[in-house]
């Protein structure tokens, strides 16, 4: 189903009339919302992941219950748990030259908050934000993508059973609905996607001044030290970078190791993967990817990296030949790859992994930071100094050591990216309070004497302002 472009306007127009006639939205109303969505969610969770099921070709709803719907629920526990304190206004102390007047934060929400988001977790990128706009007292407009028309169609009517429109509603259709979306003079947009498409939506938001936040891609570093084990490494990359067949936002996306060490890292690398899926055609464990046009994408950057001079090295347990159709790619590892190789300018989402070897770790520090600052990074070994060099001289939107993945199911830890990997933060209480307006409030006491400021200015005056001067 697409939406008339034309037909997206009145429904902005409903919630941001609702969202401005009941600005105070209490904790009860919120909870209820956060509640209904809960349901949904226990209900209708098995339809959902079957409907990722369809789109996919080959997703195992166990996939999207670990993936998609557990993370909502941890999510929507935490936020229930913790959300009557987040509402709380934040008293502020005030500075002796405004005593004896009192100050506080009051959090309000924003008012209308619009959500586009992406295919490769569908329920859970789409319902995530929706949840922490629920939670700050915001209206919802979601857009998921048309990649996913199960999927998405299935949310809609879900959701239109659960909401009214002007809490909640779901717009579908193509990139000329997104891009009509985005021109929307929301309160806040929430955008999840590709770096190229995340200019166009700030771009399409600073038309209206409205706020962003951009989680997008990025080139995910994973550093394996000297000291680590190699064999443990290998087995959390390969199960980072093949989640979903590498269509993960934070997938490892290159490894860079100790030069010398590229065969070992193979080997162990293609044990890795025959222990996680023993074979890859057919098993329902591995995902397809999305589309034919995004699979011939991969082969293309295959092609390009071989005909440069890259080794390529595929790993295909059980050695099945592919099924027609499904699009499930065997995992490759690309040593040797030329430093033009789009392999290693593009996000490639996909179960392909470039190795890179370093001859010290300023090498690897510096390939790092002379790139674009990346959505995640990886660091490997049992050398805790290595590890805080690290730590000190890269910058990213998150880190997880010894693992990957796992920082983003902390609920308590902040999810983002920074410069062109993204903006702006969510879960907990970092995402209610990018969804919130925290208004600041000075209650002037009736002991005050701003008078002592005010004009005609004199001796007394001066005499203040010496006062202050040797007091601050």
């Amino acid at each position: 189903m697409t939406f008339p472009t034309d037909t997206l306007r009145p429904l902005f127009d409903a919630q941001h009339l609702a969202s401005r006639a009941q600005i105070d939205v209490p904790l009860a109303l919120r909870r209820d919302r956060l509640q209904r969505m809960a349901r949904l969610l226990d209900e209708h969770g098995a339809a959902l992941a079957q409907a990722v099921q369809q789109d996919f070709g080959v997703r195992s709803p166990q996939l999207t219950e670990i993936a998609d719907l557990l993370t909502l629920r941890l999510t929507l526990a935490a936020t229930l748990k913790h959300l009557a304190t987040w509402m709380k206004p934040v008293r502020v102390r005030t500075p002796i030259y405004l005593q004896p007047s009192r100050a506080f934060l009051q959090r309000q929400p924003l008012g209308v908050v619009g959500v586009i988001s992406p295919w490769n977790y569908p329920v859970q990128l789409a319902l995530g934000p929706v949840i922490t706009a629920l939670a700050a007292g915001n209206r919802v407009m979601l857009k998921p993508s048309e990649l996913t028309p199960a999927t998405s169609a299935l949310m809609a009517s879900l959701i239109a059973q659960s909401f009214a429109p002007d809490e909640v509603c779901v717009v579908q259709g193509d990139g000329e609905v997104a891009a009509a979306f985005a021109a929307l003079p929301f309160d806040h947009l929430f955008f999840t996607g590709s770096t190229a498409v995340g200019r166009k939506v700030a771009e399409a938001a600073a038309a209206n001044l409205t706020p962003t936040t951009l989680e997008l891609g990025g080139k995910s570093p994973c550093i394996v030290d000297a000291s680590c084990d190699l064999a443990t490494a290998a087995l959390r990359i390969a199960h980072g970078k093949l989640l979903n067949a590498g269509q993960t936002c934070i997938a490892p996306d290159y490894v860079l190791l100790p030069a010398g060490k590229e065969a070992a890292f193979g080997d162990a690398f293609a044990r890795a993967v025959a222990q996680l899926f023993p074979t890859i055609a057919g098993n329902p464990d591995y995902a397809s990817i999305i589309s034919p046009r995004h699979h011939e994408r991969l082969q293309a950057l295959l092609a390009q990296a071989e005909a440069g001079g890259a080794r390529l090295q595929v790993v295909n347990p059980g050695n099945a030949a592919a099924v027609t159709g499904s699009r499930q790619m065997a995992p490759v590892l690309v040593f040797n790859t030329a430093a033009d190789a789009k392999l290693l300018s593009e996000e490639i989402f996909g179960p392909i992994l470039p190795v890179l070897a370093y001859a010290s770790i300023d090498e690897a520090i510096g390939y790092i930071n002379a790139r674009p600052r990346p959505l995640a990074l990886y660091w490997f070994g049992n050398n805790t100094a290595a590890r805080d060099e690290v730590l000190a001289r890269t910058v990213s939107g998150g880190v997880t050591v010894n693992e990957t993945l796992m920082h983003v199911a902390h609920e308590n830890l902040p999810f983002g990216g920074v410069g062109e990997s993204g903006w702006g933060s969510y879960h907990s209480e970092a995402g209610f309070l990018r969804l919130t307006q925290q208004k600041p409030v000075l209650v002037q006491s009736k002991w005050a004497r701003g008078d002592l400021f005010y004009p005609p200015y004199g001796k007394r005056f001066d005499q203040v302002m010496g006062l202050l001067k040797r007091l601050i």
